[in-house]
């Protein structure tokens, strides 16, 4: 990373989400993190249809879908459709809008960025990034996705749960961190949002600043949690 310059993110929204529409709603994250790290957020390929929020220039997009036109993600879905085409996408965005130093996911764009954490763990030069903040995380339960977990994947990883989360239970955000070398696991009080009081933002900042020029890479910490 250049010397001067804040980290670059690559931000990936959630389900029903895009580009602008994550953009908006990490604003006060973008601001917490000001001079510390830059969120570049990225369009999904996919279009989901039939959504009561759908607009002409800005419809709700998604990562892959669990059965034709529709996800869920405790679905153990037997053909999971798309999420190709996303890596794709994702490689694509590295090399034209790069360098990117970590990713930013929340919820299935979370639980995607473990998918390229779990690759780029593995060697997958499409995906050089060196650490990732994953928000209302869960690992896919389809089994085409399982190989994705079947060993510890070892990039620094921030997971932030939220307790009272009723679209991705904490339990499945905290089964997901388990996949990685020692996680750090911050929770808030809260539901299915991108948290930005006091508490998580010192969080992110300390976590960030480990790989702040200067400060080189420290070894991981052990798993804590930060309310």
């Amino acid at each position: 990373m250049a010397e001067g310059r804040p980290l670059r993110l690559l931000a990936l929204h959630g389900y029903r989400q895009s580009e602008r529409r994550f953009r908006q709603r990490t604003g006060a994250l973008r601001k917490a993190l000001r001079g510390h790290a830059e969120l570049v957020t990225l369009d999904a390929p996919h279009l989901v249809p039939g959504c009561d929020d759908e607009t002409n220039d800005d419809p709700p997009r998604g990562w892959w879908f669990s059965r034709p036109g529709s996800f869920e993600a405790s679905e153990a879905a037997d053909e999971p459709a798309g999420l190709e085409e996303s890596l794709r996408v994702v490689a694509t965005a590295m090399e034209e809008r790069g360098p990117f130093d970590g990713l930013l996911g929340f919820s299935q764009g979370a639980a995607l960025a473990a998918m390229l954490c779990s690759l780029r763990a593995r060697g997958d030069p499409r995906f050089p990034v060196t650490f990732a903040i994953l928000v209302a995380a869960f690992p896919s339960r389809s089994p085409a996705h399982q190989h994705f977990y079947r060993q510890p994947i070892a990039l620094p990883s921030m997971h932030v749960v939220g307790d009272t989360d009723a679209v991705i239970a904490a339990h499945l955000s905290t089964e997901l961190a388990r996949c990685f070398v020692e996680p750090v696991i911050v929770t808030h009080p809260g539901g299915h949002f991108v948290p930005v009081a006091a508490p998580q933002k010192e969080a992110y900042l300390q976590f960030l600043g480990r790989f702040r020029p200067g400060q080189g890479q420290a070894e991981q910490p052990e798993t804590r949690l930060v309310s």
